[in-house]
């Protein structure tokens, strides 16, 4: 007997489901990493740096050019008592903070290793034991290049040097043979790091990875096993049994469990790492060619997390008197006070899911704040559909513009003619005409027309969650009912299409039977546009609670087999394989109609399509389609000729979406992010990757563990951009909004997946 995949697929993820009654709601408090990072303009010598320190309070100090500076108010200030007199002496200060000063040449000093009351100053060529102020070498055979030292909680001395790893011993130094379980020999020679964590346990870093052993004897960690990078410069403990690492491409932290990697200038003014240390409160500080970071582990809520994104937002996001939502580019990179917000193709649909977060935060906590916001994001898309009309040309009533533009402003149609004609060579149903830019009746605007299906996605996703959750009067209610009449009435109106001032469709406003089931150049959109207008169709009835939206999806549905098209929204080839902009439209789509629609049995239909599509998207780390998901899925079935099965998310997407939530940067800057050279992360292949036509291409993978990279390795703006992506560009000079933080926190908030503040 042959049965669906769909059945085999939910038979064996019968016993990981997740239902509702097992999810425990995360906690708003956890640990935010910060990076501080300090360069000349801070006050730091202009010299690369060569050794970190801290205080016995835990202040950061660095060595550079011979002399010690000291970070304080904010500013690197000189310490003159530290502050070499020649090139021939170093000077560093004892456990007591009391400056010693020895005949050694500070540029060769690679490691100041306090000891109790003795110091170690470890050099290339020898480490140096300093007790009560007199300096004397330690035997080390001198062939061999020194690297680190460490001194463990007994006293006992190890040694990561060129030619292997040593201990100290009465007769000088011991090397250390160190074999894995498969006969590798692992320390043999040019070991490049050791230290204590601060459980006793020795960990050592080579070439080949790095090793800790502890009471069940050594274990050996590759890139297979998780570790991003090899070409170490050092190790230093943290204070709860994680580990850092620095390279000459980045710095690496194991948290007990995973390792995580901080390349790049969020992290780093300089990714070679020349040395590290930790404080007493765990925060780590590093040496590099360009400068100091300190990385901090901040106590945070998640709340005030998304305060501070919301801050932002208002203050430097936001555009025009409507409040439109996207991003803003700086006049000069990392200054929020040169930020000039301008337009966006999609302001309609990313104000739309700013909106849709600000409506799921009121419905969670009753914030007044939030619905002010909320309101306004309603207001700023009720206007794309009145500013469009009573000018010369106008669109038909109910149409929606992408965005608009000042008026007495520069004209957007200068030049704009050339350009669509240039599109149109690459894709033959791009459309050509003037104006692109039509004005408002008022002269007030210019605004942008060809609006496409993704805008509308948005539209509609925010519309019927305003309506439940924040349209709390009947004149509010009645306000959004006449916009989404208007809207959906248009559509019908034009053969299910958003026809344009030109009167015909725009270029991907395009939802008819006509187009989709018998126009060949539409198959690809079959499935995708036929999910939006049904999803359109079933807000539009829940808001205005007109029947015929019902009837017209009804029809859709027996008559044009769009409840079969819904089934695949889009043709993919497994994770990776597909269209990120689709993938959030589909998501928007499948929870509003799962919200609105009253049929139950395309609801059937839909959660089963919506099932299949999420465990596509599941290795994404994505909250935001995570919860979107469990919000529709968790402790559902759906029933077909075979029976009827569970379709609850399953696997760890809840911890991977709180880690994602966690893990987010404060700093939504542009800063770049280099992955592609990295061990634990795998090419994707086949149909998946760029690979099948570029050979030796790196440009999109997975970590090992056939997960996305974490999000504190990348940067993008919304949630449509490609996650498999390895490599990024941007030099801090555009902010982006926190929405893609705030709408999936909001509404895991609101659905009980995190526990209210």
């Amino acid at each position: 007997m042959r049965l669906p995949l769909l059945f085999f697929l939910t038979l064996g993820l019968l016993t990981a489901a997740l239902h509702a009654a097992d999810l425990t709601p995360a906690p708003q408090q956890f640990r935010q990493e910060i990076a501080q990072r300090f360069t000349v303009a801070d006050g730091l010598p202009a010299n690369p740096v060569q050794l970190v320190d801290f205080t016995a309070e835990g202040n950061p100090r660095a060595f550079a050019g011979g002399k010690w500076s000291e970070l304080r108010d904010g500013k690197w200030r000189e310490l003159p008592a530290l502050t070499a007199k020649s090139e021939r002496e170093f000077v560093f200060a004892d456990a007591t903070g009391a400056p010693v000063t020895v005949a050694l040449p500070w540029a060769g000093v690679r490691q100041v290793v306090r000891a109790g009351a003795d110091t170690w100053l470890v050099t290339a060529a020898d480490p140096f034991l300093v007790h009560n102020g007199q300096m004397a070498s330690q035997s080390w055979p001198s062939k061999w290049r020194v690297n680190q030292l460490t001194v463990g909680p007994g006293g006992e001395v190890f040694l990561a040097s060129s030619g292997g790893l040593f201990r100290r011993v009465a007769a000088g130094w011991k090397s250390q043979d160190i074999f894995d379980g498969l006969g590798r020999a692992w320390a043999v020679k040019d070991v490049l790091g050791v230290a204590f964590d601060s459980m006793g346990r020795l960990w050592f870093a080579t070439k080949a990875g790095v090793g800790c052993h502890d009471a069940a004897g050594w274990k050996f960690y590759e890139g297979k096993d998780g570790l991003p990078w090899n070409d170490f410069t050092g190790m230093a403990a943290g204070t709860e049994g994680e580990m850092w690492f620095g390279t000459h491409l980045g710095a690496i932290r194991w948290d007990g469990h995973d390792f995580q990697y901080r390349q790049g200038p969020l992290w780093l003014p300089h990714d070679d790492i020349s040395g590290l240390v930790v404080n007493a409160k765990g925060d780590a500080c590093f040496a590099t060619a360009g400068g100091v970071s300190v990385i901090v582990r901040q106590p945070m809520t998640l709340a005030a997390k998304a305060e501070h994104y919301e801050d932002e937002i208002e203050h430097y996001v936001k555009r025009t008197p409507f409040g439109y939502v996207a991003e803003a580019p700086l006049g000069k990179p990392a200054d929020r006070s040169t930020a000039t917000p301008h337009d966006s193709d999609n302001d309609g649909l990313w104000t739309a899911m700013y909106g849709a977060g600000e409506c799921f935060a009121y419905g969670a906590t009753k914030d007044a704040k939030a619905k002010v916001r909320a309101k306004q994001a309603f207001e700023a898309l009720r206007f794309l559909q009145k500013v469009t009309q009573g000018g010369t040309p106008s669109p038909p009533k109910g149409y929606v513009a992408r965005t608009i533009l000042p008026g007495n402003g520069p004209d957007p149609n200068v030049g704009r003619i050339a350009f669509d004609r240039e599109e149109q060579k690459h894709d033959v149903l791009w459309k050509v005409y003037e104006p692109r830019w039509p004005k408002s009746a008022d002269g007030k605007w210019y605004w942008k027309s060809d609006t496409s299906s993704d805008e509308l996605d948005g539209h509609y996703f925010f519309y019927a969650l305003y309506y439940d959750l924040v349209a709390d009067t009947d004149a509010e209610k009645e306000r959004l009912r006449e916009v989404v009449r208007d809207l959906t009435d248009h559509l019908i109106t034009h053969g299910l299409t958003l026809t344009d001032v030109d009167g015909t469709p725009s270029r991907w406003g395009v939802f008819g039977p006509q187009f989709l089931n018998h126009d060949p150049r539409w198959w690809a959109e079959r499935g995708m546009n036929s999910l939006s207008i049904l999803t359109y169709l079933s807000v539009a009835e829940h808001v205005t609670g007109d029947p015929k939206y019902a009837a017209i999806s009804r029809e859709l549905i027996d008559k044009e087999s769009y409840g079969q098209n819904v089934m695949y929204p889009k043709v993919q080839a497994g994770p990776g394989s597909g269209n990120q902009s689709d993938d959030e439209m589909a998501f928007m789509c499948f929870y509003g109609i799962l919200h609105c629609s009253k049929d139950e049995t395309l609801k059937n239909s839909v959660r089963a399509s919506f099932y299949a599509y999420w465990q596509n998207e599941e290795p994404e780390r994505n909250p935001f389609f995570d919860f979107a998901y469990a919000a529709q899925g968790l402790g559902q079935s759906i029933t077909n000729v075979w029976g009827t099965f569970p379709v609850s998310p399953h696997g760890d997407w809840f911890a991977d979406s709180m880690a994602t939530l966690r893990g987010f940067p404060l700093d939504r800057l542009d800063w770049s992010h280099k992955n592609s050279h990295r061990l634990d992360v795998v090419p994707l292949g086949g149909t998946r990757s760029k690979d099948s036509y570029m050979p030796g291409e790196r440009g999109r993978g997975n970590r090992v563990d056939g997960k996305v990279l974490p999000v504190e390795n990348r940067h993008f703006g919304h949630w449509n951009t490609d996650p498999w992506e390895l490599d990024y560009g941007g030099n801090g000079n555009e902010l982006d909004a926190g929405t893609v933080f705030l709408l999936p926190y909001y509404m895991g908030l609101y659905h009980g997946y995190i526990a209210k503040p």
